[in-house]
């Protein structure tokens, strides 16, 4: 072996112990912002969004309604299984809990609900619902599929995340290489070490494992469309240790290629009520000899609009609406008793309670100065009370950087609350969570409807842009908590 060639080792061997190497692993700015990009183009292939489209319109053509998610369930549990995740199976009765990771902290939570709703769909198309009076008039079909993708993109690319060399270098990496190395000849111990020069001053970066630690949850929740699948998910303990959770919903008031959200209260905290109040019949040609119940509704329900008009801030935006009105049967006869009911519906805890509590005492009091009874019914067992759904402020600046990676700043778009309500808010009171809202509008392609409308449509273009913010939400998170110096240690889930 001669002298120039173990001089031009030990050389070789000092410049690269003398390269930056941090103890800890860490992510240089420039990496985070590609982890969005790439995801999205892996979404837009075209295996992957035709895959997307037929488990959508799969889904679509079986609607089922809350807690009887059996058949999509089963969609789920079988793509699952297809690619290689463990779950949970029953969760809140036909929900399914999945992981990705490595089973130790941090835990994220990206969510999708499951359940149609019992309305008849008017859109004529190939893949109309097959199930008379049952249809996926919310994009819940959207959500699954859109989750399921994530999960996709996650797994089959979960070792292939490119980091810069320089941040992510381990001594040890640099140590057990030039060991091999300087068991081999000295030509191929220089050959090993060029190469890794080589693959440091030009490629600049290596296979960094996307999950060395943390874990993915993925909540695929049943019974979201008014009867709190979400809490139902909470006491069977599906957010155990998990420190965020992320949910889409499809719109159709945005353009596609947008998100819209903001931070703080989003969406109202809303209740129903129903009351009967009961008074005295008898033929509508001698009122004098009856206690008119419709009469006492009638003032019951101008006295209600009062509670907003008259009572409430009007910067504390709050709803009293009485849709539904049951008395009598025939032309000529005050019947025994009316029952109303409505819905309420407020942007904080305060005013909500507030606002209960007075739309009990106009009902029972109006009803009594026209000599009436009424009974007041908030169906709390069976029409749950749904939160404020409030969105993290640390989690609305997290989502701003990865949207805007996706798809631009200018198309990530700040929106007023709405006095719509989702138990999505169920899992943001107990952990910081983030809802936002993913457009699909576009003129060329006509109408898509509004939710909840016999005549809702899903732009399935749509699809890839959910499958990579999931993924990229969740990724970006993990890998933020990863490279802070002394993560938050906590419980491992067994299922990995």
């Amino acid at each position: 072996m001669g002298f120039s060639q173990w001089l031009s080792l030990t050389f070789i061997f000092h410049a690269f112990l003398s390269l930056p190497i941090s103890s800890e692993p860490s992510l240089s700015p420039e990496v985070l912002p590609q982890i969005p990009a790439n995801f999205l183009e892996l979404a837009r292939r075209p295996e992957v969004f035709d895959w997307m489209v037929g488990i959508r319109r799969k889904i679509h053509e079986n609607p089922e309604l809350g807690f009887q998610e059996f058949e999509t369930s089963k969609i789920i549990r079988a793509e699952l299984d297809q690619m290689g995740i463990p779950y949970k199976y029953p969760v809140a009765e036909t929900g399914v809990v999945g992981y990705i990771g490595t089973g130790s902290p941090p835990f994220v939570a990206i969510r999708a609900d499951m359940d149609a709703l019992a309305m008849q769909e008017s859109v004529e198309w190939e893949h109309k619902s097959k199930v008379p009076g049952k249809m996926h008039a919310c994009g819940h079909d959207a959500h699954v599929t859109m989750l399921l993708g994530a999960a996709k993109i996650l797994q089959d690319h979960r070792h292939e995340i490119q980091v810069p060399f320089f941040s992510n270098l381990h001594r040890n990496f640099t140590y057990d290489a030039l060991y091999i190395s300087c068991r081999m000849s000295i030509d191929d111990c220089l050959s090993v070490i060029y190469a890794a020069i080589w693959a440091l001053y030009l490629n600049g970066n290596y296979a960094y494992k996307l999950f060395e630690e943390g874990t993915v949850v993925l909540v695929f929740q049943p019974g979201e469309e008014g009867h709190g699948g979400a809490k139902k998910m909470l006491d069977d303990g599906v957010l155990e240790n998990v420190d965020a959770i992320f949910g889409i919903h499809v719109s159709a008031s945005h353009p596609i290629g947008a998100v819209a959200s903001r931070p703080g209260p989003l969406l109202a905290g809303s209740g129903f009520f129903e009351a009967v109040i009961s008074g005295k019949g008898g033929h509508a040609a001698i009122p004098q000899h009856t206690i008119d119940p419709i009469l006492a509704a009638s003032n019951v329900i101008v006295s209600l609009q009062h509670l907003v008009s008259r009572e409430a801030d009007p910067l504390d935006s709050q709803v009293v609406t009485v849709a539904k009105f049951q008395g009598g049967g025939a032309f000529n006869v005050i019947p025994d008793s009316v029952t109303i009911g409505g819905t309420f519906r407020a942007f904080s805890k305060e005013s909500f309670i507030h606002l209960k509590q007075r739309i009990e005492e106009v009902i029972t009091k109006q009803a009594s100065v026209q000599r009436c009874n009424a009974t007041v019914n908030f169906n709390e067992n069976d029409q749950l009370f749904f939160p404020v759904t409030v969105n993290n402020k640390d989690l609305h600046v997290h989502f701003l950087k990865v949207a805007g990676d996706i798809l631009g700043t200018q198309n990530v778009l700040e929106m007023q609350p709405l006095m719509g309500s989702e138990d999505f808010s169920f899992f943001a009171e107990v952990i910081p969570g983030y809802f936002f809202f993913l457009g699909m509008k576009n003129e060329t392609q006509g109408r898509f409807g509004s939710e909840h409308s016999p005549y809702f449509r899903v732009n399935e273009d749509a699809l890839p842009y959910g499958a990579a913010l999931h993924a990229s939400l969740a990724t970006t998170y993990i890998l933020e908590k990863q490279s802070k110096p002394n993560p938050p240690k906590g419980s491992s889930h067994d299922e990995l």
